[in-house]
């Protein structure tokens, strides 16, 4: 019985061409638009635990909260901040970092750009085991002074000439040996990159105490958030004041993470609309097929058919209608997701994208349940037809 149910609702489809496809392009572009964009979100979330990932679970950042650099009304972090954080002595190394703009100059071109600088001897414990890995030379070390380590991009394309290890660079004026040179990792940021140590940006900037923020790594055996509350005590006790953050990777993670789920319920309620409208034009499709089927619907009765096969085989449309569209969306939606995930990274902003089968599954499900329930009136319209009125129906 179900498959005769099946074959009358396939050959219906099938006879409409033309209107059933036009009802299943809106499935398609609303499940299409829900998995692209739970995916995009997810790609977005997968990049950024790994990040986190890489930057290690045993790191402890501290900054000034709302801290805009020279000339802010609120207090920066400072080296008495740094020796603070070391009298805990839960820390390996406790490092101060400074980012500033500088002026560089490679081949008599000069451009403007930001560097970032750690003390010599904590450039590997701190950085060099969560930055890109070197393509060329080697990473900064105890007893560098003038030194820097350039990104992929910063080497082959911000200059009119490529530089190479062992070339020189000016920064502010001053000699800087390149050193190292990174692999290209997709990452804006770290392709751009220019890093030196601490002891020459303090030179060349002029900023003898000023820090940015600071890289703590807790030592083995220590618990990481009970870490970071005795610094928040320590600091609030020197400084007097609030005006710093103690961040974990844990809750930096859980701050984005919870951005992200936000950002992601609003996509998904956007896209959602618009599977709206495609459920509403297949329950105005399945109506126009019951007026074009009354007759039809009147001889099944004649002979013997009940109200519930009139409304299994009007279902059934309605589901296929669902299902085509959903099969086709969940493709239309990956192509987009790892399209624009593919140009991303081309851009510098890669996404972790991937095939997730429960959203999948989740997309399919969604589409033929919403198939259904749209194909609910008309059908219990069909299934109510008179055998007499359906048959002299015009």
């Amino acid at each position: 019985m179900i498959a005769d149910y099946v074959r009358f609702a396939f050959n219906s489809i099938t006879h409409r061409k033309l209107r059933s496809w036009l009802t299943i392009i809106g499935i398609i572009i609303g499940i299409a638009s829900i998995i692209a964009l739970i995916s995009l979100s997810q790609g977005l979330q997968n990049s950024v635990e790994a990040q986190f990932a890489s930057f290690g679970p045993d790191r402890i950042l501290i900054a000034a909260k709302n801290f805009q650099g020279p000339g802010s009304v609120v207090a920066g972090i400072t080296e008495k901040d740094v020796e603070s954080i070391k009298n805990i002595g839960l820390f390996r190394s406790v490092s101060p970092a400074l980012t500033r703009q500088a002026q560089l100059e490679y081949k008599s071109k000069i451009v403007f750009w930001s560097v970032f600088s750690l003390p010599a001897a904590d450039y590997l414990d701190s950085f060099a085991d969560f930055a890109p890995k070197l393509e060329a030379g080697r990473q900064i070390r105890k007893g560098d002074k003038y030194v820097v380590v350039i990104g992929n991009r910063v080497a082959n394309e911000m200059f009119d000439k490529e530089i190479r290890v062992n070339n020189r660079i000016t920064i502010n004026g001053k000699k800087f040996t390149v050193i190292g040179i990174q692999k290209e990792s997709g990452n804006r940021d770290e392709d751009n990159q220019i890093a030196t140590t601490l002891e020459a940006a303090r030179e060349i900037l002029n900023e003898p105490v000023a820090v940015d923020f600071i890289i703590t790594r807790v030592k083995v055996g220590q618990d990481v958030e009970q870490a970071a509350e005795k610094i928040k005590r320590a600091l609030k006790r020197e400084r007097n004041d609030e005006n710093f953050e103690v961040n974990t990777p844990k809750e930096i993670a859980e701050q984005i993470n919870q951005v992200l789920g936000i950002m992601q319920a609003v996509l998904v309620g956007i896209a959602a609309i618009s599977l709206l409208v495609g459920g509403i034009g297949i329950m105005n499709s399945m109506y126009t097929s019951v007026l074009e089927r009354t007759k039809d619907i009147g001889i099944m009765k004649s002979i013997g058919a009940r109200n519930s096969d009139i409304l299994w085989i009007f279902l059934l449309e309605a589901g296929m209608v669902g299902f085509v569209g959903g099969f086709f969306g969940i493709l239309f939606g990956l192509g987009i997701s790892f399209g624009v995930g593919a140009f991303a990274g081309q851009a510098g902003f890669p996404l972790l994208i991937k095939a997730n089968p429960y959203l999948m599954l989740f997309g399919l499900f969604f589409a033929i349940v919403v198939g259904i329930i749209s194909g609910v009136l008309p059908a219990i319209q069909a299934a109510k037809l008179k055998p007499v009125d359906a048959l002299r129906y015009e």
